[in-house]
């Protein structure tokens, strides 16, 4: 991690340190701090919650939690290890600490929600640290976070386009009624005649969702996400 002009041409060298201070200053301006927001909507989710769904959300909650706060880790290791070497690069990776931090806060609230909470002292108890060239660490930095951004986002979105909630709920009572008629006593014939509208709705249902206009991902209008209570 550390610039050596004798193995990288000083153009490139030069360029690389006036990117990494300007992706520093980036950081230290901030601009998410106000984009973690609880409000009075929280709550009154997670009490509607309940059965399959409310178990499959708590887990992504807690998945979700434990990926923010082990980058937290590797974040903060980094930033203290290459102090000495490479300090804008240091800096940089202690502010990517500092939100994978205030990530992991929010969901582990989140979890409080459901009466719930993460023990997160158990990840640094026992640290076991394996060896990654620097370009790998920031390759998998990179396509985890575009790849989360995106995932939230359009979970977001989903979430908020009631229709295909709908049709998703449908699509699971159409499914549990096929199943009834597989264990009836009913002869393989009469079943199979019970199965046809059932399953050319399940298509339907699936073709509707399919052709729905596609949500536009190329740019996030961050007024939709306008905080009320900032945590």
């Amino acid at each position: 991690m550390r610039w050596s002009a004798s193995s990288t041409p000083r153009s490139t060298s030069s360029s690389t340190r006036r990117s990494s201070t300007r992706l520093l200053q980036e950081f230290k301006t901030d601009y998410n701090q106000t984009h973690f927001v609880r409000n009075p909507e929280f709550k009154a989710a997670a009490d509607k919650m309940d059965g399959p769904l409310r178990q499959i959300f708590v887990e992504f909650l807690e998945r979700s939690c434990t990926a923010e706060f082990s980058g937290f880790l590797l974040y903060k290791e980094l930033g203290r290890r290459l102090k000495k070497t490479n300090p804008v690069v240091a800096e940089i990776f202690s502010l990517m600490s500092r939100d994978e931090a205030r990530h992991a806060g929010f969901l582990n609230k989140g979890l409080s929600d459901f009466n719930l909470a993460l023990d997160l002292g158990f990840l640094t108890k026992a640290r076991k640290y394996t060896f990654f060239k620097p370009k790998f660490i920031f390759y998998a930095t990179y396509l985890s976070e575009k790849i989360g951004y995106w995932r939230y986002i359009t979970i977001f979105r989903h979430l908020k386009n009631p229709e295909f909630k709908r049709k998703l709920d449908k699509m699971v009572e159409i499914n549990q009624k096929i199943i009834a008629i597989g264990e009836s006593g009913d002869i393989p014939l009469v079943k199979n005649l019970k199965r046809i509208p059932l399953v050319a709705a399940l298509v339907s249902e699936i073709i509707a969702a399919y052709l729905m206009p596609p949500i536009e991902s190329g740019s996030v209008d961050f007024a939709e996400f306008e905080p009320q209570l900032v945590y």
